[in-house]
């Protein structure tokens, strides 16, 4: 009986241990949750009062509605890309706004710079520049100086009071801010033509190319996402901004064979001289004419 009574408290005491170390096991096992549980993609409610420098969007028409949620969702849910364009709007609006308000454009056309460029000096696969994208031929036609040496396609200053002349003679002749921004990516003469030849008046009532249909929407999502970033989502400090470097201005009149020892002059170096002033395309300044350039300075 002594016997019985041993081994069956033998067994007990190994089944409790296994039963323990099993419950051990199991706690230190990672918990596996299905995506679903900790990321949700939400469709996203279009606000009523879209506008494109006061120009109401017809988001009731279902199309329009269509390709306005196209886009927010595109450049909601690409966060990569979305929060970088926040950082650099930091970065650059405050320079546009007061040109824009200079030269008479509606403050909603800085989102048309970003639109098109990403506020990044890169030259597009047809060989637009500039923050405005503007092509050779154009930047030429508007008085922008334009060679190997400068290229004034990537001067701010300049190039906005160009894109600010080349919309506003747009919106002249089609009467709508809307149609000038569709224009700036199509040209007046194709927007002209496919309006004559549909017989209509609105950007939302004609059919266009598939980039030029998609162009405004975007304007209008960006503009509508940097607006409200946390209600699509993007948390951040102002910190994590990025910003522009106080600079002063230096007038040149002369030649400048060797900007690496120009920059040097300045407590500088060639580097951050080009990151301001990228207009200048080579380690030297021609003027052969002698023509007033001004030229930034970081402060240091």
């Amino acid at each position: 009986m002594n016997k019985s009574i041993r081994f069956l408290s033998i067994l007990t005491i190994v089944f409790v241990g296994i039963l323990f170390t099993n419950t051990i096991s199991k706690s230190n096992e990672p918990t596996i949750k299905n995506v679903a549980e900790s990321y949700e993609v939400k469709a996203l409610k279009l606000p009523n009062d879209l506008n494109l420098a006061g120009e109401r969007v017809p988001i009731e028409k279902p199309d329009i509605r269509e390709r306005m949620d196209r886009e927010l969702l595109v450049n909601t849910y690409w966060q990569s890309n979305g929060l970088l364009l926040i950082k650099r709007a930091n970065k650059y609006f405050p320079i546009l706004e007061p040109l824009l308000e200079k030269y008479g454009l509606p403050d909603d056309f800085k989102f048309l710079a970003l639109a098109e460029s990403g506020f990044i000096d890169e030259t597009s696969h047809v060989g637009a520049a500039g923050m405005w994208h503007f092509m050779k031929q154009t930047g030429r036609e508007y008085g922008l100086e334009i060679n190997s040496n400068v290229d004034e396609r990537y001067h701010i200053e300049k190039s906005t009071k160009v894109a600010a002349e080349y919309l506003k003679k747009s919106k002249e002749r089609f009467g709508s801010w809307t149609l000038a921004a569709a224009a700036y990516n199509a040209g007046n003469y194709g927007i002209s033509k496919r309006l004559d030849t549909q017989g209509v008046t609105s950007y939302y009532d004609a059919l266009l190319p598939d980039e030029t249909e998609r162009y405004v929407f975007r304007i209008l999502a960006l503009k509508e996402i940097i607006s409200n970033p946390k209600e699509y989502g993007f948390v951040f400090d102002q910190e994590d901004l990025y910003t522009l470097p106080e600079t002063y201005t230096v007038k040149v009149d002369t030649a400048i064979s060797n900007i690496a020892l120009f920059a040097k002059k300045f407590g500088t170096t060639y580097k951050e001289l080009k990151l301001h002033n990228s207009w200048l395309r080579e380690n030297k300044l021609n003027n052969r004419s002698g023509k007033l350039y001004e030229i930034k300075i970081p402060v240091k």
